[in-house]
């Protein structure tokens, strides 16, 4: 059996009580976990997801110098996109001021590498100000704009983050993509209002995602729109 999970950071937000939790594993691996607001959000033991939302959004960037990502996590995504030998400079956005202080503090060698890393700027601000030009820190247009905030508007944590998912949000989110770059969405279920709003504001793929989990299997998707 794995050893308990032992809370080695907690922090109490306008949004709830955010908490990084640390265990090990049967075979002796230490595995981090993220709970957000009591439910619990990632861990460090499959990471697929994280990781495929960087993959296959690059795959369909041919210059991907400056890369947006919305939502720190547990840093995978980010991470996977500073392997990429093109991207130049790449912007996180964090909301919760907490878990970018953590990641300051290298509570886990994932975030504690993004936090030092030359081409990453880590930023404690709301995703949508970002993409709204509104932070004079972060400013677009990016190539690739990954957004990995919430489970999607079907399945949200925070429901004031529905907004995120409206068309205006989406447009402002878009127009914030270099000519020919890429909005790419993760959510932990299938989404067909958010796929049809995409596909109304440009060529939109989903691309579904089958991962075998404490003997279940799990669909999760991702949207990826084309700014033309």
């Amino acid at each position: 059996m794995d050893d308990p999970p032992e809370t080695i950071a907690v922090a109490t937000t306008p949004r709830g009580e955010v908490a990084l939790r640390e265990r090990t594993d049967e075979a002796g691996t230490t595995v981090h976990e993220l709970v957000v607001a009591g439910v619990f959000a990632m861990d460090s033991v499959d990471t697929s997801t994280e990781t495929a939302l960087a993959l296959r959004s690059l795959e369909r960037v041919e210059t991907p110098g400056r890369v947006l990502v919305g939502g720190l996590g547990l840093g995978f995504t980010a991470w996977q996109v500073l392997k990429d030998s093109r991207v130049r400079a790449v912007d996180v956005v964090e909301i919760e001021e907490d878990l970018v202080q953590w990641a300051r503090l290298g509570l886990t060698p994932t975030l504690g590498v993004l936090a030092r890393h030359p081409r990453v700027r880590v930023h404690a601000q709301d995703v949508a100000t970002v993409l709204a030009g509104e932070d004079g820190e972060a400013t677009g247009p990016w190539d690739l704009v990954l957004l990995d905030v919430d489970n999607g508007p079907g399945f949200l944590v925070h429901q004031d983050n529905e907004r995120l998912y409206s068309t205006p949000a989406l447009t402002t989110a878009l127009s914030a993509v270099a000519a020919g770059g890429v909005l790419a969405i993760w959510a932990a279920q299938r989404e067909p209002e958010l796929l049809g709003t995409l596909e109304a504001l440009g060529t939109t793929e989903e691309v579904l995602l089958a991962v075998e989990r404490e003997g279940r299997t799990l669909e999760y998707a991702l949207y990826l729109t084309r700014r033309p």
